[in-house]
């Protein structure tokens, strides 16, 4: 597995501190997110997934705990749109250049909007995917708002 992705590289070009973890992906896993925590030995409140998201037909990013569901109405207030739904796995492997299980806010294929839900920001370090199954990236929640220029917001039910 390499270290370089198109997520760690933008962290690299934007100067942002982070360390990368790896763990064996469990392709059976029934909840991805669940499964990096115990991997990594993390508490699941502080990995975060990135689900990709049609909000008024535009692609977003939202980026929740991984024991937690997105509201979507809370996105899409957020967001300033309406109706947000799922988006089709194949359509988020198309927008964002990761496979499903291995999807990264960062350094996807077309930039969308983000949001961060807002329990991150009470945290010194949280977990997000780095681009591909099985990595995850340590990175201060802070440092991730300024350089993504994301959202935060309550997201989750």
């Amino acid at each position: 597995m390499s270290d370089s992705t198109p997520a760690t590289k933008a962290l690299q070009k934007g100067k942002v501190d982070f360390t990368l973890l790896h763990y064996d992906y469990d392709h059976d896993a029934e909840r991805v997110g669940l499964q990096a925590a115990e991997a990594i030995g993390a508490d699941p409140s502080e990995v975060f997934k990135s689900l990709m998201i049609e909000l008024d037909g535009k692609p977003v990013c939202a980026v929740v705990p991984s024991d937690c569901e997105v509201n979507m109405k809370k996105l899409a207030k957020a967001l300033g749109g309406k109706h947000a739904a799922m988006m089709q796995p194949v359509d988020a492997e198309r927008i964002t250049g990761y496979k499903v299980g291995g999807i990264s806010p960062l350094g996807q294929r077309k930039r969308v909007r983000t949001a961060l839900d807002e329990s991150a920001m009470v945290r010194g370090l949280i977990h997000i995917n780095g681009g591909q199954r099985g990595l995850q990236i340590r990175v201060e929640p802070k440092a991730l708002v300024a350089h993504m220029g994301c959202v935060v917001a309550d997201l989750v039910r």
